[in-house]
């Protein structure tokens, strides 16, 4: 083999970002960091049940821990696009080191009431918000292009790791020293990932025109996210799963206390079984991508877990619900992958943590509500009703693939695209001039009036994306064939920034549209500010 093909052979390996010593590092360190997050949940959930036995309770850990992604993601995506991303995901870990640190103070104190657990495990989940945006929109700074989607995979198998190693750890910890012990090796575990990033020295970003302002930059994320048919697609299928999802993850401590007479480290193995299964998921998941549809894989996993949920309600084997759960793991990794995948590629790179992070809000926020409503329902009807009437809901959500089709989603190239060279003006504008009113002058023959009309509504959803507030088009009357296509920003320096988030998927809209205009010049665009 040649030197250039084996280069090329590494580069596409599954493992090659491995090699690049800074992911490795921090992947490791992520790894223990998150063993250790497994391990409070599961000392968490097992402490409640001896708090308090009310099934609302001992749900709300769930909430607790998914609450702080649904309230806090989008600012925090936010704030990754706008402020030094290493600085902030810093922050983000001595935050829950420190939290960590105070509730296993508590705990060798004899001091955790229901409420201090609840309260330290939502400061946990807020410290997780914080950093999840950044972590995944770091991820193209630390390894080559080509090793991009490996570096994801990998990311997404140490989580499976993790889950499979630090529930199974916590129950023998608990069985053996007790809740205390488990919170003071989670804020232990955090060392590793604050280590890694307090000696990375991260390429400063470059940035043409100046940082977005917070409010502003809420607006732009949340107009892409509107404008984005593919991720609206990905967001709709999460909340149908992760909705009734939540009721697995939220009652199983009181399956395996109530329904099974565990102790603590039977419910650790038990966990233990589904992080095995998602780790094998993960493994098997590229083969099974080349032999199914997204949707009908996507399908298919929703149908097992359900089915699992219905082996959690009925069965009294502890030894074979944890064979069930393996299946579960499984399909909960499909699931998720398939989502998260969904999701990283419909987000362009200037907006990825804020797109990224309403994904993490729809996903947390579905699994909070969940967890609530099936705690409640727990209460009311029994832990095995709850979970039978969430598998039916969820075997009914897979009605959402008839509509809402991964598979048919295009794909899209959404590098930025440079051909939008702007000319430099003798007067220019104020950053803060505004309203800005864009206009495009269309020339259309008659014979191709349809497909004209059909391919520039597309160019809503481009310049949507990019910041537009407004956008139409219109017809003169008093000139058959002259369209003009209008759209409104609201400053000239959110008119700069367009330009900036033009991506390659953009620009292929806009020369389809160009194609049906007439002449040799390319159509009039003119701008118009709003006066003082």
């Amino acid at each position: 083999m040649s030197a250039a093909a084996g280069k090329t052979a590494s580069a596409t390996s599954s493992w090659s970002p491995l090699q690049n010593k800074l992911f490795r590092a921090l992947w490791l360190a992520t790894v223990a960091s998150n063993i250790g997050t497994w391990m409070h949940d599961v000392g968490a959930g097992w402490m409640m049940t001896s708090l308090s036995s009310d099934p609302f309770m001992v749900a709300l850990v769930q909430a607790a821990t998914s609450l702080p992604m649904f309230l806090f993601a989008l600012p925090s995506g936010v704030l990754a696009d706008i402020v030094d991303r290493r600085k902030y995901l810093l922050f983000a870990q001595i935050w829950m080191l420190l939290t960590a640190a105070v509730l296993s103070g508590f705990a060798f104190a004899g001091m955790v009431t229901p409420e201090i657990l609840l309260g330290a495990t939502f400061l946990l989940g807020v410290g997780a918000a914080m950093a999840a945006p950044p972590f995944q929109a770091i991820v193209p700074e630390l390894v080559a292009k080509e090793d991009l989607a490996s570096a994801v995979a990998l990311n997404s198998l140490g989580i499976n790791i993790s889950r499979a190693i630090g529930p199974a750890l916590a129950g023998l910890i608990l069985s053996f020293a007790g809740p205390a012990v488990v919170f003071m090796l989670n804020a232990l575990s955090v060392l590793g990932v604050v280590a890694v990033l307090y000696f990375w020295k991260s390429t400063p970003r470059v940035q043409r025109l100046p940082a977005e302002h917070f409010l502003p930059a809420v607006r732009a994320g949340l107009r892409y996210v509107h404008a984005a048919p593919v991720l609206r697609v990905v967001l709709i299928r999460a909340v149908a799963f992760f909705t009734f999802g939540s009721a697995a993850w939220a009652l199983l401590p009181l399956v395996a206390r109530n329904e099974l007479g565990l102790g603590a480290g039977g419910y650790g193995i038990l966990l233990a079984c589904i992080g095995v299964g998602a780790v094998t998921g993960a493994v098997l998941l590229p083969r099974l991508r080349k032999r199914f549809s997204t949707d009908g894989l996507a399908v298919g996993a929703t149908l097992l877990f359900a089915l699992s949920m219905l082996a959690l309600a009925m069965l009294k084997n502890a030894v074979l619900l944890g064979l069930v759960l393996l299946f579960s793991g499984f399909a909960w990794i499909a699931m998720l992958s398939i989502l998260n995948v969904g999701a990283q590629r419909s987000s362009a790179g200037w907006v990825k943590a804020r797109a990224l992070a309403v994904y993490l809000v729809v996903f947390f926020g579905a699994m909070a509500a969940g967890s609530a409503i099936w705690g409640q329902t727990a209460g009311k009807f029994g832990t095995p009703t709850a979970l039978i009437i969430a598998a039916i809901g969820m075997v009914l959500s897979c009605a959402t693939a008839l509509r809402w089709r991964l598979d048919l989603t295009p794909d899209l190239n959404l590098t930025p695209s440079v051909h939008l060279q702007r000319e430099a003006m003798s007067d220019e504008p104020a950053h803060d001039s505004g309203p800005v009113m864009i206009t495009v002058e269309y020339r259309i023959a008659a014979e191709n009036t349809e497909n004209f009309k059909k391919a520039i509504h597309a160019m809503r959803h481009v310049r949507r994306r990019g910041g537009a507030l407004t956008w139409g088009i219109f017809e003169d009357i008093a000139q058959p064939g002259r369209y003009i296509e209008t759209f409104v920003v609201e400053s000239w320096l959110e008119h700069l920034r367009q330009h900036d988030r033009f991506t390659e998927n953009d620009k292929a809209i806009m020369l389809r549209v160009h194609s049906f205009h007439q002449g040799l010049d390319a159509p009039l665009v003119q701008h118009l500010i709003a006066p003082n």
